[in-house]
């Protein structure tokens, strides 16, 4: 499986968020935790948002991010109030550009970590189900852009829960018609540049890892001396797939089947499930 994060709130440097915790999410790409597997060296991709243009930056690569020089360049120079970061663990598909995340259309992000079970059995019904006028933009052979691009088919624009509810929808009932007891893993990240969806679902209720921090306020409260929390935002989150560095207070898992946004309209996380669909 993969690991990701997502930072959302006060602009800072990357390098603060990738690099610099212990653990960090480099030190996962060769030693995770809590992941499938302890190694995640099959690529990795960082896509940004700046406050002057509405489509994101990405950057991706095929090797390790723990040793790429040009992963540490960039992260040490820019600077990004909302930004998202993967690291790959292949579960069958070629090692390649176009097969590492963050995906991107329009102003639209998004990465995953799980897996279509039966994908290869699947993808072609899956396929036929993205809008025409989408479907040439796919440029790779994974499950996790086609999960993308069904949820801009079902409407990500306008309700992204609902939209991800229906590209799980649509996974599930083709995985049973094709005799798959459990069709879909799910950890999702998405966002438009304004607000970020979070999402941990899977067939099983058994879904891989998924923690969001604790508010400002709250951390402040515990940790009155660290000094870098006085210059965060109210609204600054992380959410990641395992922990990064050791400040007590700070993680919360997400629930089973639910998902998140960031920064909230009202509650934070809310319940999800998948909503069937007849394409």
């Amino acid at each position: 499986m993969c690991r990701w994060l997502v930072y959302s709130g006060t602009p800072v440097l990357l390098c603060d968020v990738l690099y610099r915790p212990v653990p960090s999410l480099i030190d996962q790409s060769l030693r995770s935790r809590m992941g499938v597997e302890t190694t995640n060296g099959d690529g990795f991709g960082i896509g940004w948002y700046t406050d002057d243009i509405a489509t994101p930056a990405i950057f991706r690569d095929t090797g390790p991010a723990w040793n790429n020089r040009n992963l540490r360049e960039i992260a040490d120079h820019v600077r990004s109030p909302l930004f998202f970061a993967h690291i790959r663990s292949s579960t069958g598909t070629a090692v390649q550009q176009t097969n590492c995340h963050p995906f991107r259309h329009g102003r639209w992000m998004w990465m995953h970590n799980g897996v279509v079970a039966g994908f290869d059995r699947l993808r072609r019904e899956l396929c036929m189900a993205v809008d025409p006028a989408l479907f040439s933009r796919i440029e790779g052979t994974t499950d996790s852009e086609v999960m993308f691009y069904l949820a801009l088919t079902f409407g990500l624009d306008e309700d992204p829960p609902g939209a991800v509810a229906r590209m799980a929808g649509l996974v599930e009932r083709l995985g049973h018609d094709h005799g798959i007891e459990f069709p879909l893993q799910m950890t999702v990240a998405t966002s438009n540049g304004e607000r970020v969806w979070v999402f941990r679902y899977s067939s099983r209720r058994e879904s891989r890892t998924l923690f969001y921090s604790s508010s400002v306020e709250s951390l402040r409260a515990l940790h009155p001396d660290v000094a870098w929390l006085r210059g965060l935002s109210a609204d600054t989150r992380l959410v990641v797939s395992e922990p990064l560095g050791d400040l007590p207070g700070a993680w919360n898992e997400l629930p089973e089947s639910s998902y998140g946004v960031i920064p909230p309209d009202g509650e934070l996380l809310a319940g999800f499930d998948v909503a069937m669909t007849a394409h």
